[in-house]
């Protein structure tokens, strides 16, 4: 039994799916009800509260670990599903980590999770650990507007970052629950170029069939936008990476093509499957 939290998010969807198509038995968690593929069970669990995983992970031999966003706030306490998972007798734990521990290791968030994925080190389980750079599926918050308006608005129009496909996180957390050669491993996943955000722009027109025009925002009008959905510091912590990558921001990592045996995914083919949601 494999049990996957964050199953119906962006990562935890496709993971639930291969795994389930690979014929294992997936215990699926998230907070809300949703549907998950024939034969998975799912779980309504909240990881936040105390306790909350240790019924889930009754029988399980392998967990992949996505902390919701209370889990990510100050004052949480992830590292004692670490301590859960060690209890249950579960063999294996793939954790969802940042790339933001090597590249900007010193803001707060970050500094929390060094610390989980050093607790998830010396736990004494089998476990591999993955860190990805900026997700291509972070584009879904133009959606509204591309439906509406057919207009992306972002700032730093030419400044982009090797966006990685979630479905590439997906596929290496699969081979690292399944295939015992990647213990100990850690991975660093991004995509196989540089994108930029009018880049971004011209690949949804591409899938869409139809012109979608791009307007460059300020800082400043970025960040008002963004405070509606995130604390005001986390808002100015991601435009100061999207805005100005350093070297290892922009480094594009030999890691989903050595553990997949392929190229990681390009933003264009993440728009071609995602078109639907911006039509």
């Amino acid at each position: 039994m494999i049990v996957v939290t964050g199953a119906t998010g962006n990562i935890g969807r496709p993971l639930t799916q291969v795994l389930a198509a690979s014929g294992q038995q997936v215990r699926a968690v998230s907070r809300h009800a949703a549907e998950v593929p024939q034969g998975v069970v799912h779980v309504v669990a909240d990881l936040a509260g105390p306790g909350a995983l240790r019924p889930v992970l009754t029988g399980a031999e392998a967990l992949f670990l996505l902390l919701s966003g209370d889990l990510h706030a100050l004052g949480a306490n992830p590292a004692a599903l670490v301590r859960d998972a060690v209890d249950a007798g579960v063999g294996r734990v793939v954790l969802l980590s940042t790339l933001g521990v090597v590249t900007r290791p010193s803001g707060p968030t970050r500094v929390a999770m060094r610390s989980l994925e050093d607790e998830l080190r010396g736990s004494g389980l089998e476990w591999s650990i993955l860190r990805p750079g900026g997700f291509a599926s972070n584009a879904l918050w133009w959606a509204d507007s591309v439906r509406g308006r057919r207009l992306v608005e972002a700032p730093f129009a030419d400044t982009g970052v090797p966006l990685v496909d979630p479905a590439d996180i997906a596929e290496v957390a699969a081979a690292c629950l399944l295939e015992k050669q990647h213990a100990g491993a850690v991975y660093e996943l991004t995509g196989p170029e540089v994108t930029t955000p009018r880049q971004q722009a011209a690949d949804l027109a591409a899938a869409l069939g139809a012109p979608v025009r791009f307007h460059e925002l300020t800082r400043q009008e970025a960040k008002a936008a963004m405070a509606l959905a995130m604390p005001a510091e986390l808002a100015d912590d991601t435009l100061d990476i999207i805005g100005a990558p350093n070297a290892a921001e922009l480094r594009i990592s030999p890691h989903v093509e050595q553990v997949l045996g392929r190229a990681p995914r390009p933003f264009s083919d993440w728009a071609a499957r995602h078109v639907a949601a911006f039509r």
